[in-house]
């Protein structure tokens, strides 16, 4: 049995016609009252996981719950932020719901993807009638569970922290006290939770007040006809952009690493098939559910192929339920992209929606590899650490960015925050502030970058220094081996995590010197003072084949050491001068002719 998810706009017939120029200013205005909530969620906010990595998301919603407006912050997020919105007026009758109420979900399994990501729902309503909903969702710190921020490697969903189902946080506008008591008594970092509660609250107060503002400039009728005509007009576009996309059924697999639980790899299996202006992407063969915490909700596996297919489908239309309306989605019951209770979720959105993304991504190289961009490092690379000295114990965290792949165009990206994600890296002066800890490194890893006609972004190099005792979470993947390349392109090295102590270091996540291999979700890491965590991340995948790379670029790589010497001559053919400032054009010739030979008979 499989699981069939459609979005359809509910609209029929031609929407009501708005003036183009009055039809642009409330598109303008819809965008930005999504953009003031982010403003303002991120100005008020206590915890630095929302004010400094910006991993929060907000929407505008109809006041049909169709998708109206989004600000640019977390793709996963916000293409999931629906799921949550149904999973809420599925429990409380949004025809009831009063001026000043609220309601909160982040249940993995009602509408939500993983614990920590806590969604907000308000209705906006002007003289008595409902014109919009306000959406705010965030990643809070912890949430309680096994270890810090829910990374506790287990078997089951309830070590990952507190699970909400669709509750009324706020009544008319009142608090319910007794919902605020439970999340402060379930979290690592109590001192946060009232404050990234009220910045929500605020976010959602500004939404308010834009959408009331416009109702009362434009009227409350013109208003709605304008969010129809919205939401029709951006599903024309994106029918336009698989119409482009030729007829066919096209195939990709792609792999996470591990579930935390076993070192067996786990597939993603993807089938896209283009029939007109509509597309159905089906999950059918991929492995079944997971023991470890890498299982995804339907919400995160159908937010991951939303995003990834809006990059080709759609990429200037205004972002709203239209450009979901083309897409079916198919999901096998026992299959750990439909996670059911209680499967651990939370690594989904940072390993599973990556690989997803990625799958999709390869299929679609072979129905318009003109158009196609090479896989990113597909992680957000997320780790969580508690840092303990006499003075007592904190919690942090940051998000470490790699490259992205190649494309028909130029090169990838360099150090940029995986697309699922599109949140920042904690600065280093807040965290050196807040916690006992020193960031030692964060620069760009040379040779990082999968080999191309255009080359994959280079990843990073990140190093910490704990001050204190230290535990450490992460979740991650990409290293058995590195982000694929498409069109000819090389795939990136593998990432890979090191404890460094005075005497020695210990790979502690991927490929050690010795060729075996750590599982790099098993849990939590000890550090001792002075001990420090680095973390090699991976560029994107190449695109085109690495022998018809302009030579003058690849010299140009390695003059600014973003490609080595050596790499130069065995991934590119390209041969230098003794100096390594010029090219050897007759050595260059010969080298490329021998490596394109081996390329065609790699078994020779």
């Amino acid at each position: 049995m499989s699981q069939i998810i459609t979005a359809e706009t509910g609209l029929s017939g031609t929407p009501d016609q708005v003036d183009p120029v009055t039809f642009e200013v409330l598109r303008s205005l819809f965008d930005y009252a999504a953009a003031r909530m982010s403003s303002i969620l991120q100005r008020s906010s206590f915890s630095q996981i929302l004010a400094d990595n910006v991993d929060f998301s907000n929407a505008i919603y109809d006041a049909e719950l169709r998708l109206l407006a989004q600000a640019a912050n977390c793709p996963v997020h916000l293409a999931a932020m629906h799921f949550s919105a149904k999973a809420l007026a599925a429990k409380f009758d949004i025809e009831r719901l009063e001026e000043g109420d609220i309601l909160v979900v982040n249940d993995p399994y009602n509408g939500g993807t993983h614990i920590n990501d806590l969604t907000f729902m308000m209705p906006i309503m002007h003289k008595g009638r409902r014109i919009a909903f306000a959406v705010s969702r965030g990643h809070w710190m912890d949430l309680g569970g096994g270890a810090a921020g829910g990374l506790a490697g287990s078997n089951h969903v309830a070590a990952e922290g507190l699970r909400v189902p669709p509750l009324k946080i706020f009544r008319a506008g009142k608090p319910n006290e007794d919902v605020f008591d439970i999340l402060l008594a379930n979290s690592r970092t109590p001192q946060f939770i009232r404050g990234d509660l009220q910045a929500h609250l605020g976010a959602l107060r500004g939404a308010e007040r834009e959408m009331q503002r416009a109702a009362e400039r434009y009227g409350t009728d013109l208003l709605l006809a304008a969010m129809r005509q919205l939401i029709a007009y951006t599903e024309r576009i994106s029918r336009k952009g698989i119409e482009a996309i030729p007829d066919g059924v096209y195939e990709a697999e792609d792999w996470a690493d591990t579930d935390g639980q076993t070192d067996d790899p786990v597939k993603v299996k993807v089938t896209i098939k283009v029939e007109g202006s509509d597309i159905t992407v089906d999950f059918e063969g991929s492995d079944r559910a997971v023991v470890g915490a890498i299982n995804s909700p339907v919400a995160n596996t159908a937010a991951a192929v939303y995003y990834a297919l809006q990059f080709f489908v759609g990429p200037d239309a205004p972002a709203n339920a239209g450009m979901f309306a083309p897409i079916r989605i198919v999901l096998p019951d026992d299959c750990w992209l439909n996670a059911k209770w209680p499967m651990p979720v939370v690594n989904c959105t940072c390993i599973t929606a990556g690989k997803v993304a990625a799958a999709v991504w390869q299929a679609l190289a072979k129905a318009i590899p003109g158009q196609i961009i090479a896989p990113t490092f597909a992680d957000a690379n997320w780790f969580m650490a508690t840092v303990t000295t006499n003075s007592g114990t904190t919690l942090f965290t940051d998000i470490l960015s790699g490259g992205w792949g190649g494309t028909p165009f130029h090169d990838g990206m360099s150090v940029t925050m995986d697309p699922l994600g599109n949140c920042l890296n904690t600065p280093a002066e807040s965290a050196e502030l807040m916690h006992r800890i020193v960031y030692e490194r964060f620069d760009l890893l040379q040779d990082s970058g999968g080999a191309g006609r255009n080359r994959g972004g280079l990843g990073s190099a990140f190093e910490v220094r704990f001050l204190g005792h230290g535990t450490l979470g992460i979740e991650t993947s990409r290293t058995r081996s590195g982000s694929p390349g498409v069109n000819g392109g090389d795939t990136s090295p593998a990432q890979r995590m090191l404890r460094i102590g005075p005497k020695k270091s210990q790979v502690i996540g991927g490929l050690a010197a010795d060729g075996s291999w750590k599982n790099p979700i098993s849990g939590t890491h000890a550090f001792a003072p002075g001990e420090v965590f680095r973390f090699e991340a991976t560029g994107g995948g190449g695109w085109g084949n690495p022998l018809e790379r302009d030579p003058a670029a690849v010299l140009d790589d390695v003059l600014d050491e973003y490609v080595s010497r050596e790499a130069a001559n065995s991934q590119y053919g390209v041969v230098l001068s003794a100096d390594g400032l010029r090219l050897d054009p007759q050595a260059t010739a010969a080298r490329r002719a021998e490596l394109s030979r081996e390329r065609r008979n790699p078994h020779a």
